[in-house]
């Protein structure tokens, strides 16, 4: 039955997974699997986010995308260890991919491992990849249905970043109406309102998450 075989492809999922998170802790790796529709922007972000980061912790990147090296050429300018996945088709990363990928990079030497994961609004947030956390970037030209559409995307992720603020005068999203929506699905989650082009939030951004890469740091010393 096809309810079967999801469930045992993600039981599978999961077991690889829980191996990768038992490596990264071990080695004091914090990992980020970042999330986004197509065009929000993500490669964007990550490109200055590894820039305002990478003299803080040593960085690693894993790009996945369906074909292409586009994305891992453009992070590996900024002088950090870049791996392409290619999907060749499929909609999302899954933790078996992640194994592959981490045969390539220096893990003895990273602090903080990005991922970032094939632009889709549906399959990414149901496949464990062995990371800390998932953050949802949602960009304001997609409009403020997206929450109720997907909540999954939107409910999984410990951090939410709404790209393109530079744009909100010339569209009718609403950041009221996204932390409403967030607060009725994840209201633990904080907001991002940032814009890659411009720079703006992105600091707040990155401080986030070099103190939550300090946080896993400091448990994993302590234990």
């Amino acid at each position: 039955m096809k309810v079967q075989l999801v469930s045992n492809l993600l039981d599978a999922n999961s077991a690889i997974a829980h191996d990768l998170r038992q490596g990264f802790s071990r080695r004091g790796i914090f990992v980020l699997n970042l999330m986004s529709a197509p065009g929000a922007g993500k490669t964007t972000i990550l490109e200055r986010t590894v820039e305002l980061l990478r003299e803080r912790l040593r960085i690693a990147v894993i790009e996945g995308d369906i074909c292409t090296t586009i994305d891992a050429e453009r992070i590996a300018r900024q002088g950090v260890p870049a791996v392409q996945i290619n999907t060749e088709g499929a909609c999302h990363l899954d933790a078996h991919m992640i194994a592959r990928a981490l045969e390539t990079l220096p893990l003895d030497l990273l602090d903080l491992l990005i991922i970032e994961n094939v632009g889709n609004l549906v399959c990414p947030a149901e496949f464990d990849l062995g990371e800390d956390l998932k953050a949802m970037v949602i960009s304001v030209t997609e409009g403020n249905d997206k929450p109720a559409k997907y909540p999954l995307m939107f409910h999984e992720a410990r951090a939410i970043l709404a790209n393109k603020i530079d744009l909100l005068p010339y569209t009718n999203f609403d950041l009221a109406v996204l932390r409403r929506d967030l607060d009725e699905l994840n209201p633990e989650a904080p907001l991002f309102p940032v814009s890659a082009r411009t720079g703006e939030g992105l600091e707040a951004w990155a401080d986030w998450l070099a103190a939550a890469v300090k946080n896993k740091q400091s448990t994993t010393a302590a234990d």
